[in-house]
């Protein structure tokens, strides 16, 4: 498995020693599983903002009807009013 070296200052090194010891694991345990639940945080925040992004594609027009103020200049040219 590929590895990884971090630096982290003493007082960042120290709160990690305390945090494995109270949680009664590894440092590299500790580490992680922090980075792999910000890896899925991460994942999860991406595919959010995709759905999002193809939810208001597909309802768009609903979006102009509903906020009509909020709709950049010269979008809607042509359209009657």
């Amino acid at each position: 498995m590929p590895a990884l070296n971090v630096e982290f200052s003493d007082r960042e090194l120290e709160d990690l020693r305390q945090i494995a010891k109270e949680r009664g694991t590894s440092m590299k345990a500790l580490v992680r599983e922090a980075a792999a639940a910000d890896i899925a945080r991460h994942r999860a925040l991406q595919e959010g903002a995709e759905a999002f992004r193809r939810f208001f594609a597909t309802h768009a027009d609903e979006f102009a009807a509903a906020f009509p103020d909020d709709e950049a200049p010269g979008k809607g040219e042509g359209r009657a009013a």
